[in-house]
């Protein structure tokens, strides 16, 4: 037989596949760290996704695709009367979700956002539970979603410690897929081997590019990206649950598998086994809807605001001392073309942390970023990495995200050098972030809700074993406007 032939034997699923549906199909998540720490991730992405529907620009991707249409025991949009098909539920929810930058953060090689998972997993949740309710069967409870997030987030998470998907070009987004995938095709009634197959669908799918991240292309696709993954994800898992086949190499297989043609022929590496590890060390953005990369940055810059306002003209130059990421990610020079650009640029952060003493989502607007005075303090400042910093980020002990921010004026006199390591939203601040975050949620519910109504979700999302116990079709009435 001659040498050049190819062996068409199926090979077993690659053991990547196998260990995520394991872990979906068997694990039970009994660490009530984990469950608590998703019932805040829950309220904080939920108020997140709500206060973005004051952003028309967000708002026009909602609703059925063909207008008007309602889907019968579908899945609704919190904060709208949507009622939809799980698929397209799912990308209106990761996209009110990531919207302003705001939900929950992860740090490795790679990173991202697990919370953007929930898009998926309570569509999925909603239609499931309206479905077998009008069969007469027992729907699924918010346990059910806590229990999927902890899941998702673990596997989103893990995969991102070793395995930078950015430096390949490729956009986290892959994860939220990833993820997503395999937690609702086991929500849907698949077995182990569905589950190896969706997933394997989801990796044989071309994947997002991360130009619409960075200069000189950054632009709005980064903040409906979670929603299209999100709902690729519940297609895949759909479609897979009607028969459809996977595929088993699809990582390994020579030449034409993901290792090779979209990951430098390299294997992920995993460095560590999947469990509840990423939920309990989640990173939450409590304070300021801002790439997380400079979050202490921002909190340094306000902290010297009361030091320079009234000194602007003065001020010589502004070091800021950061971490090999953000200088990748986020250091911007020139012209900043719209919101998605601003809030991923370091120096237009702290500009705004250092002139107003404030930070929020209306400061990415056209209407503040043309103030004069932003771009003139972006023009005084350099960045510097701090090696020990850089090694801080990754090491599992730390994971440090540090900024340091200090001004100089044209008299020889300088500021203090403020120096934050861990933002309010790391694991190491949760005591003192916790309360913030739940203030952070009823501010959010508020700027939907009239106020019995939004009492009423607050109240629920605090009592742990009442919000345990919601049916979730419940859950989701009450979050219909």
């Amino acid at each position: 037989m001659s040498s050049n032939v190819e062996s068409n034997i199926r090979p077993e699923p690659d053991p990547e596949l196998v260990r995520i549906a394991e872990y979906v199909a068997d694990y039970r998540v009994e660490s009530h760290d984990a469950i608590e720490t998703a019932r805040y991730c829950l309220m904080d992405t939920l108020g997140c996704g709500l206060l973005a529907l004051r952003y028309p620009e967000c708002a026009k991707h909602l609703g059925p695709l063909a207008p008007g249409t309602i889907v019968p025991n579908g899945a609704r949009v919190p904060g709208t009367q949507f009622e939809m098909d799980p698929i397209k539920a799912a990308f209106d929810i990761g996209c009110m979700i990531r919207w302003l930058d705001y939900n929950d953060t992860w740090l490795a090689a790679e990173w991202g956002h697990p919370s953007d998972n929930l898009g998926a997993i309570l569509a999925v949740a909603d239609y499931l539970s309206r479905q077998s309710i009008a069969e007469g069967y027992v729907p699924l409870t918010m346990k059910n979603v806590l229990e999927a997030m902890v899941k998702a987030h673990e596997i989103q998470g893990v995969l991102a410690l070793d395995n930078s998907f950015n430096r390949v070009g490729l956009d986290h987004v892959i994860l939220v897929k990833v993820a997503s995938t395999a937690v609702v095709t086991e929500m849907m009634g698949g077995s182990r081997d569905d589950i190896i197959d969706a997933v394997s669908q989801a990796f044989v799918d071309g994947q997002s590019l991360r130009t619409y991240r960075h200069t000189p292309n950054t632009g709005s696709r980064k903040s409906w990206a979670a929603g299209d993954a999100t709902s690729r994800a519940v297609r895949l898992a759909m479609v897979t649950l009607t028969g459809e086949m996977g595929y088993p190499s699809a990582l390994t297989a020579k030449t034409w598998g993901f290792y090779d043609v979209s990951f430098d022929g390299k294997p992920f590496s995993f460095q560590r086994d999947f469990g509840t590890y990423v939920m309990e060390n989640i990173l939450f953005k409590i304070s300021y809807p801002a790439e997380f990369h400079g979050q202490t940055a921002v909190e340094a810059s306000i902290e010297l605001h009361d030091s320079v306002a009234s000194k602007l003209d003065e001020i010589e130059r502004i070091e800021l001392t950061t971490h090999e990421s953000a200088i990748r990610i986020i250091s911007k020079e020139g012209a900043l073309h719209n919101p998605a650009d601003r809030d991923h640029c370091i120096q237009y952060m702290v500009a705004c942390g250092l002139l107003y003493g404030e930070l929020n989502a209306d400061h990415y607007e056209d209407s503040v970023a043309k103030d004069p005075r932003i771009d003139q303090l972006r023009d005084k400042m350099v960045l510097t990495e701090n090696k020990e910093w850089s090694k801080d980020y990754h090491e599992p002990s730390k994971r440090s995200i540090a900024n340091a921010v200090q001004v100089f004026f044209k008299d020889g006199s300088s500021t203090d050098k403020v120096t934050v390591e861990y933002p309010l939203g790391h694991r190491r601040r949760r005591d003192e972030g916790i309360p913030v975050l739940v203030e952070k949620f009823k501010n959010n519910v508020f700027t939907r809700y009239p106020k019995r109504h939004g009492e009423e979700i607050i109240d629920l999302c605090l009592d742990e074993e009442a919000l345990m116990e919601m049916p979730v079709n419940e859950f989701m009435n009450l979050m219909i406007i």
